[in-house]
């Protein structure tokens, strides 16, 4: 007999599983695996060791199985078995069909169909000695032929009934559970493929193979049973139906977004009315705030040049008290001289025979003099206690003047109760027993203003929320209520 000294696979990828011609080996033979391979060794019917990818020496350190099984010992004492080829990669399309038809009763009216089903699997080896114990236990005389399509169609006869009860258990009660319309089944071919596959896939792992993918291609339906077609009619009535809710919800869609639209085209009109609104209301603020802050410069203008005007009286005044004189002293000065000059003037109006012209001319003189001193009559005071009206009739009639004053608000200067402007300034004087306040910083009377006239402090402040003036020492905001900071 002759002793094998390498075995490898001579066929192509195509083969699923070879059985090598060998039987005969020593511990000098060796073994080839080729990727995508396993190498199975059988002896006395048993299978024995795996060898993976690879290049193997049969001895007892790869072959430990054997070696125990055949008590073999290092050497080169010649033992048989049969090495088997078994390809791991995935074999595609083996077709597959149910070999008859499967009743199946509709949900719905309760009514019995018969259908039938069929497609296509991808075969891969999972475990290759439980596949080869399987099928040598279950196949007597198999025939491993190198021809790779009758070896195929071996391989497919093998599971044929396997698939086909698989099949018929499971789809009837798969359509179910996904809740697929048996007329619309082909649209769900994928999902039930899918569930079918996690039926199927357990029975094939006991012969040591896997199912990578399951596919459902055709569903044979009754067409031409009574039952089949009320069905259909079924159907089609249910989908007019929902075309015709699909419609009104449509058209209810169009409508409310219709309807949408105007509301938000209405919304947008009046917002735009609104800011136009907005807008003229803010330029008549604008254009009242600007008059105002106007009307606030000009008062604080004039409430500048009366305090300039004020401060340049005191400054004159303390010049003229420095010089030894005030006022005072100027108007009886220049009263006297007028005074003086109207007398002078009596007695120089003519010769002799104008006795007649030189009386007139002093009387004339008398009277000049005599208006300039009414006309300052009023800064004068006292200086005039001596002073009457003149008759030119003879008689002298003393009038007493009144000792009540005033204090021009302006200037400060005195004045008679009775007068209505200053002398000094021309400022108008007012009636100021309701327009008197106590000026909080020096405790005197002051005319109501934002500034006192005998300190110059100020007698308003502003509320920091709404602007208003407010008195000084108020605690509380007139216009907005706000109390204010002490």
């Amino acid at each position: 007999m002759a002793i094998a000294q390498l075995v490898e696979y001579r066929g192509n990828n195509s083969t699923f599983i070879w059985k090598a011609p060998e039987e005969d080996f020593n511990m000098t033979s060796e073994v080839v695996v080729n990727e995508g391979q396993q190498a199975i060794f059988f002896a006395n019917g048993q299978a024995a060791d795996v060898l993976n990818p690879g290049r193997y020496k049969l001895d007892t350190v790869n072959l430990p199985i054997l070696t125990k099984m055949l008590n073999l010992v290092t050497g080169t004492s010649v033992f048989r078995c049969q090495v088997y080829f078994i390809s791991t990669t995935v074999k595609m399309a083996l077709k597959w069909g149910t070999d008859s038809k499967v009743r199946f009763v509709e949900p719905t009216l309760g009514v019995p169909v018969e259908i039938g089903a069929s497609g296509e699997m991808n075969l891969a080896v999972a475990n290759g000695k439980k596949l080869l114990v399987k099928l040598v236990g279950t196949m007597n005389g198999i025939a491993w032929e190198q021809e790779n399509e009758q070896f195929a169609k071996s391989l497919q006869q093998s599971f044929r009934a396997l698939i086909s009860t698989a099949v018929k258990s499971h789809l009837s009660a798969s359509i179910k559970r996904l809740n697929i319309d048996i007329v619309e089944i082909d649209e769900h071919l994928m999902e039930l493929s899918q569930a079918l596959q996690a039926e199927i896939t357990p029975g094939f792992e006991e012969y040591g193979v896997t199912i990578p993918q399951f596919y459902i291609t055709n569903v044979l339906l009754p067409e031409g049973d009574h039952n089949f077609q009320k069905l259909r009619e079924i159907h089609t009535f249910r989908l007019q139906k929902e075309m015709a809710t699909a419609q009104a919800d449509v058209r209810k869609t169009q409508v409310q977004a219709e309807a949408d639209v105007r509301k938000t085209q209405a919304q947008a009109e009046a917002g735009v009315r609104a800011a136009q609104r907005e807008a003229v209301l803010e330029a008549q603020t604008t254009e009242t705030e600007i008059k105002k802050r106007e009307a606030e410069r000009t008062v604080i203008e004039a409430q500048a040049e009366a305090q300039a005007a004020k401060l340049a009286g005191f400054a004159e005044a303390e010049v003229m008290q420095a010089k030894g004189y005030n006022q005072k002293d100027v108007l009886q000065a220049e009263v006297q001289k007028a005074y003086a000059e109207g007398i002078g003037n009596m007695g120089s109006g003519g010769g002799s025979g104008s006795g007649g012209g030189s009386v007139m001319s002093d009387m004339l003189g008398l009277g000049v003099g005599m208006a300039a001193m009414g006309a300052m009559a009023p800064q004068v005071g006292e200086m005039m206690k001596g002073f009457g009206n003149t008759d030119l009739g003879g008689g002298n009639t003393a009038a007493a003047p009144s000792n009540d004053s005033v204090k021009c608000p302006n200037c400060g200067n005195t004045l008679p109760a009775n007068a209505k402007f200053c002398l000094e300034c021309g400022t108008k004087i007012e009636n100021l027993a309701d327009n008197e306040i106590i000026c909080p910083s020096c405790g005197k009377k002051t005319l109501k203003g934002k500034f006192c006239l005998e300190c110059g402090s100020p007698l308003v402040k502003k509320c920091p929320d709404c602007g208003a003036e407010v008195p000084t020492g108020g605690k509380f905001c007139l216009e907005c209520g706000k109390k204010l900071d002490e």
